[in-house]
């Protein structure tokens, strides 16, 4: 296994242990832990494709797994993050998570169409600028969970719920896209 597969690997089992971290109130500053676990996971997309692509390193598994731990990762974050209702309120963060979860399935899908059809979709900018917001999102919302107490509080709530928003709008954006840059799979 490739550096780059290993980093994808460390990715998938980052995220039961941001989970743990994320729920056990019982470990102070859990949330800062569970941040800075999010932030080495999310750290190691970045890594994984730098040296895939600078080594030429790029593998059948990596293309498998990569977009896997991908979804696996922010999925978990905001599915998490929903259980805090002073951090995204119940309908603003259901229907935005819903939207990032059903774009990313939607997308998951359409690529594996295209594969099959031996076209290879490249991610655009649009995606890659999506997976920043979402990424900040789920940075500033873990913030907010451990400034509940503090006055920074409503800072982190407002800046938090303006990125998932954000992510959100360009979760839409960009499924578009992709589908009408890539049209011509659902031709046959």
């Amino acid at each position: 296994m490739n550096l780059p597969n290993r980093l994808t690997v460390l990715r998938l089992i980052l995220i039961p242990v941001f989970a743990v971290f994320f729920f056990v109130t019982a470990i102070p500053y859990n949330f800062v832990f569970a941040l800075v676990v999010f932030c080495a996971a999310a750290f190691t997309d970045f890594l994984d494709g730098y040296f895939a692509r600078k080594l030429n390193m790029v593998t059948n598994l990596g293309k498998f797994l990569d977009p896997i731990a991908d979804k696996l990762l922010v999925s978990t974050a905001l599915i998490l993050l929903l259980t805090v209702p002073a951090v995204m309120p119940a309908i603003i963060g259901a229907i935005c998570v819903s939207v990032i979860i059903a774009r990313e399935l939607m997308i998951s899908a359409f690529r594996q169409i295209a594969a099959a059809q031996n076209i290879i979709m490249a991610a655009d900018m649009t995606g890659k600028i999506k997976t920043v917001f979402q990424d900040f999102a789920i940075i500033v919302m873990l913030l907010c969970c451990e400034s509940i107490s503090t006055g920074a509080y409503k800072f982190f709530y407002y800046a938090g719920l303006a990125l998932l928003v954000t992510a959100t709008l360009l979760s839409i954006i960009s499924a578009i896209n992709y589908i009408v840059k890539n049209r011509s799979v659902l031709k046959n």
